[in-house]
């Protein structure tokens, strides 16, 4: 009886530990803009959760793009469904310039390339991490 018992004990740690660790696993995107023409100014890119969606994100990076490209690696990013925004911040105020009309002077972009009118939307730029991730947002 006590050997079954501790079987028992055993298996049930052991199925915990897997448990936890799935949990705690975290995973890396890696984000490029293949498309940056200007060489003034910086790239900023900001990940997002639903809830956090242009406000103020969970993670955020400045790049100086290189040869027309700008690449950025948010690492340690918990299971989930996120989005990502890119700002080229010519002018390096760390925000997006508007037109009097309300237009964006600075190229921007989000993930899933989705460019509709009007400002992004979550559900249009949304994705899954659930692993490693690259991904290829254009201006």
């Amino acid at each position: 009886m006590k050997t079954i018992t501790l079987i028992i004990t055993c298996l049930l740690s052991y199925q915990f530990s897997i448990a936890q660790a799935d949990i705690q696993k975290t995973y890396t995107i890696t984000a490029k803009v293949p498309n940056v023409y200007e060489k003034s100014g910086t790239v900023i890119f900001a990940l997002y959760t639903e809830e956090t969606f242009m406000k103020k994100p969970v993670d955020a990076t400045v790049t100086i793009p290189e040869n027309g490209t700008a690449t950025a690696t948010f690492t340690n990013v918990a299971p989930g469904i996120y989005a990502i925004l890119v700002l080229h911040d010519k002018n390096e105020n760390n925000q997006m310039d508007f037109a009097e009309n309300g237009m964006p002077l600075e190229p921007y972009g989000v993930s899933n390339n989705n460019m509709s009118f009007g400002p992004p939307q979550f559900s249009n730029a949304k994705f899954e991490v659930d692993k490693d991730l690259s991904l290829e947002i254009k201006f």
